[in-house]
């Protein structure tokens, strides 16, 4: 009896181990196991012509862009390889709009972001206010940079009112090291080298406060980041989650006065980042030029990538700083 039953299931165990071995097979063909890893294998198939590949992640749809949105369109009108990702997808963002809705609502708002920057920008589909640093999630955040084959790599530090910011913050260093070893996530090729990771600015003070390895003049793209901020209508012209309907625009005429309170209102915060680290823009750009800067973003260097010299950092990484 035992024989028989043996004898039956031996064809179809045969088959399945040859499925399993076929789909394995299309699976490390691809990058990936999904059709999102293929998608994102091929985006990093130019990482051959000599030019930077960039990838920053922010824990909502509008947090790079804050953050990063000038060096972004620096990086890439040079001709190097910008990617944000957002590690939620924004679902509980506003005030009156939650949900899917609102989810493909801000993805369309980024994808329309990337354009004016002319970057490249993709969405996890976290639910906003859930993201943990779960070994799942820092398997992701290793394959996300591997597939671009990052030089450099940035997000929040984890000093942080919003746990989502936390723990994108946390992801991300927790990615600084497994990136470069082997075996872990091993359906996608380690880095030889491990990129320079950076922090974005805050203002928390607690435990430790930001402190600026770097500040970079964002003048010269100003106008194109204001335009960024701007197709982020939801968060920004309606005011996300502390907004109200007084804000909705009803007609054109509203919707122009909404988006220049937008712009003139981000033209202070990034002037504000100017005048906080004037010393710094001095100590990179030259005392002449250095005081002359209006708008600017900051980052620091993170202790647990590679540690670039200070030459690598502004002459290489940012290739920004002409006296």
């Amino acid at each position: 009896m035992r024989k028989s039953i043996f004898g039956s299931i031996t064809p179809t165990l045969t088959v399945l181990v040859m499925m399993t071995v076929a789909f394995a097979a299309l699976a490390a063909a691809s990058g990936s196991g999904s059709p999102l890893g293929s998608e994102r294998a091929r985006a990093a198939k130019s990482d051959n012509d000599g030019k930077l590949r960039i990838i920053a992640f922010g824990a909502h749809p509008d947090d790079c862009e804050i953050r990063a949105g000038g060096v972004a369109a620096m990086w890439a009108a040079q001709g190097h390889h910008v990617k944000f990702v957002s590690t939620t997808n924004g679902d509980i963002g506003h005030w009156k709009e939650a949900g899917g809705p609102l989810a493909q609502r801000r993805t369309r708002e980024v994808q329309e972001a990337a354009k004016i920057l002319n970057i490249e920008t993709e969405v996890l589909d976290n639910h906003d206010g859930e993201l943990m640093p779960t070994l799942e999630n820092r398997k992701e955040f290793v394959k996300l940079i591997r597939e671009w084959k990052a030089d450099i790599v940035l997000g929040p530090r984890t000093n942080d009112y919003h746990p989502d910011h936390r723990y994108t913050g946390v992801l991300v260093q927790d990615a600084a090291y497994m990136v470069i070893c082997p075996f872990i996530c091993p359906d996608v090729p380690h880095l030889k080298t491990n990129p320079v990771f950076l922090y974005f600015s805050d203002r928390f003070q607690k435990p430790n406060p930001f402190e600026p390895s770097l500040v970079v003049s964002i003048d010269d793209v100003i106008e194109k980041k204001l335009d960024a901020m701007v197709a982020l209508e939801s968060q920004f012209v309606e005011g996300g989650v502390s907004g109200n309907e007084s804000m909705v625009p009803k007609n054109d005429r509203e919707r122009a006065a909404a988006h220049k309170r937008v712009r003139e209102s981000f033209r202070r915060r990034f002037e504000s980042t100017a005048n906080q680290y004037r010393e710094k823009l001095i100590e990179f750009y030259g005392e002449e030029k250095g005081k002359k800067v209006r708008c600017a973003e900051a980052f620091e260097v993170c202790e647990y990538g590679r540690r670039p010299s200070e030459s690598d950092l502004n002459k290489k990484l940012f290739p920004f700083f002409e006296r």
